[in-house]
C-alpha cells in the first residue's frame, strides 16, 4: 500500500512537471510579427492584403481559425474626409499572447500604455522565433504601423501628408511609411526612439530596398480579432 502512493505521488509530479513544459498550442496565439513581409516593400495589397498575409502565416503556423488584422493605420485624403483607420480599432479587444503563451496585452489601452509587455523578448514571429534587432544583422527592427504612439492615424497635413506608403499601395521610390521599434531600441533612450509602433518614418521611398536601409524588412503586426 506505501509502495502503490509513493508510485502515484511520483508519476503526479511526473505529469506535472512534463505538463509545465508543454509548448503553448497554436490555436492559443493571438499575436505575432510577421516571419516575412509579401516582399514588395510597402505595398502590401491595402489592408486587404496585409489581413490576408496575417492570415496565410497563421494558418501556416496552425492558428487559422482566428480572424486576423493587420496593425495598421490609413490616411484620410483631406482634413474633412472620414475615410481613414485606425491600427488600434481593427485589432479586437484582446488579452493577445504571442507563439510563446507570453501575455502581450490585456486590452487596447493596456497596449498603448507603458504597462504592456511589449519587448523584444515577447514580439515573436508566428514561428516563436525572436526577429532581428537594431545590433543584429541584418537589422529588420523597424516595424510597419503608419500610426502615432495611441494607435491612431496621422492627419492628411505637412508634414505627415503621407505616413502609409500609400495606404499600403506603394512599393517604389516615392512615398514613406511610419514604423516603429519591435525591439525598443534606438540611436537614443527617448521615448520616440524606443517606441514599439511610432519610431520614425522609412526613408527613401516605400521599396523593399528602402525599407531594409532603414532597418526594416516591411514586417509589421498581426493581431487575432477573434
Amino acid at each position: 500500500m506505501h509502495n502503490t502512493k509513493k508510485t502515484v505521488r511520483i508519476l503526479a509530479g511526473t505529469l506535472l512537471l512534463w505538463g509545465a513544459s508543454l509548448p503553448v498550442t497554436a490555436t492559443e496565439m493571438t499575436f505575432f510579427v510577421t516571419s516575412a513581409g509579401p516582399g514588395n516593400g510597402a505595398n502590401l495589397g491595402g489592408l486587404e492584403g496585409a489581413d490576408r498575409h496575417c492570415q496565410t502565416l497563421a494558418a501556416a503556423a496552425g492558428a487559422g481559425k482566428r480572424t486576423w488584422r493587420a496593425y495598421l493605420s490609413t490616411q484620410a485624403a483631406a482634413l474633412n474626409d472620414t475615410n481613414v483607420v485606425h491600427a488600434r480599432d481593427r485589432i479586437g479587444t484582446g488579452p493577445w499572447f504571442n507563439a510563446k503563451g507570453a501575455l502581450i496585452a490585456r486590452n487596447v489601452d493596456e497596449l498603448h500604455s507603458p504597462h504592456s509587455n511589449l519587448t523584444k523578448a515577447t514580439l515573436v514571429d508566428e514561428k516563436g522565433q525572436m526577429v532581428n534587432g537594431r545590433t543584429e544583422k541584418p537589422n529588420r527592427h523597424d516595424i510597419l504601423t503608419g500610426s502615432r504612439p495611441d494607435g491612431t492615424a496621422f492627419p492628411p497635413s505637412p508634414p505627415f501628408n503621407d505616413m502609409t506608403c500609400g495606404n499600403w499601395t506603394k512599393g517604389g521610390d516615392e512615398g514613406m511609411a511610419m514604423t516603429g521599434h519591435h525591439d525598443r531600441a534606438g540611436p537614443t533612450g527617448d521615448a520616440w526612439a524606443t517606441s514599439w509602433n511610432s519610431a520614425h518614418p522609412s526613408r527613401g521611398g516605400c521599396s523593399q530596398k528602402a525599407l531594409q536601409s532603414t532597418g526594416g524588412d516591411g514586417l509589421f503586426y498581426c493581431f487575432a480579432e477573434k
